[in-house]
């Protein structure tokens, strides 16, 4: 009878009854959006799971427990797709952030800023399809690269640059690369102008100025501009396919695949459903606990 004529204990059930009648009109706005992403992201991945724990039959699959996962490393052509996956994952990380950041800070206060901006961003509205295509052109036997350097007299530096491992890989993430330095420039140079003016004049007023000034006072307020960058790019190498299969169909001899490439090979070119699902299944995971571990990092340091 107490706890019923506390005027405190009043007071705070009030404030919860208030708090649930001010969420409910929020929950009816998120409830769709929440039942779309249930019904479209995690309905289809949990049965992707449970069909990595079944065998590669197409009409009549059995439980096969880790089978499938336990063809990951044993099974060589996907330990090398691992391989160029993590070399996806580095390169088009430091690439577009090291690119990005540089491209941005060197044309955003000068006159011919915007049209050098405008010739990197062009290639982010490209097509995955259509950036293939491109760089087909500039990497085959007799394409535009070699053409370059045997008319330059460096006929010796020419090579088939998809054929050959690691090199082909390395020629993949730059052709990525290309594309997706649009997007960082753009973060960049919004960050750059986020910046306040007072910050960058008062550095120069204690004599900071040059690649210190850059250093010690501009890259740490894009701190929140790198964050996005690297989450893009993480997302975007990881799950890289339509510029791989149309330049390389995962080839030579599958030597360019990643796991998102193994994965499609595995389900519809072997007809190994188990061994795909199993394949997306530990992409997914990756790219969530990399993307998740990595922003945690960012929102820390805030």
């Amino acid at each position: 009878m107490s706890t019923i004529l506390d005027p405190q204990a009043a007071l705070a059930a009030q404030r919860r009854r208030d708090r649930l009648v001010r969420g409910a009109p929020r929950l009816a706005f998120l409830a769709p959006a929440v039942l779309l992403v249930a019904l479209l992201a995690l309905l289809p991945f949990t049965i992707t799971v449970g069909r990595s724990f079944l065998d590669d039959s197409v009409t009549d699959p059995g439980f096969a427990g880790l089978a499938s996962y336990a063809r990951l490393v044993t099974d060589p052509v996907i330990v090398l797709s691992s391989v160029n996956t993590l070399f996806w994952l580095v390169g088009t990380v430091v690439i577009p952030v090291g690119l990005g950041l540089a491209i941005a800070a060197l044309t955003n206060s000068v006159p011919w800023g915007r049209l050098a901006r405008l010739s990197i961003v062009l290639p982010y509205a490209l097509s995955g399809t259509a950036v293939a295509v491109v760089w087909n052109f500039v990497l085959q036997d007799s394409g535009a690269l070699n053409s370059l350097l045997r008319g330059l007299g460096l006929g010796t530096l020419a090579q088939p640059w998809l054929l050959n491992w690691p090199g082909n890989t390395i020629a993949l993430i730059i052709a990525n690369s290309w594309q997706a330095t649009g997007v960082a420039v753009i973060l960049y140079l919004v960050g750059l102008q986020g910046i306040p003016r007072e910050t960058i004049e008062a550095a120069a007023l204690d004599g900071v100025d040059g690649i210190r000034r850059f250093r010690l006072i501009v890259v740490p307020q894009l701190r929140t501009s790198t964050a996005v960058v690297m989450g893009i790019s993480l997302a975007g190498g990881l799950k890289a396919f339509d510029l791989i299969w149309v330049l390389t169909n995962g080839g030579p001899g599958r030597a360019t695949e990643t796991l998102a490439v193994s994965m499609y090979w595995q389900s519809f070119v072997l007809q190994r459903p188990g061994s795909g699902a199993a394949i997306a299944v530990v992409l997914t995971i990756i790219v969530v606990a990399v993307s998740v571990a990595y922003l945690r990092k960012q929102l820390r340091t805030h």
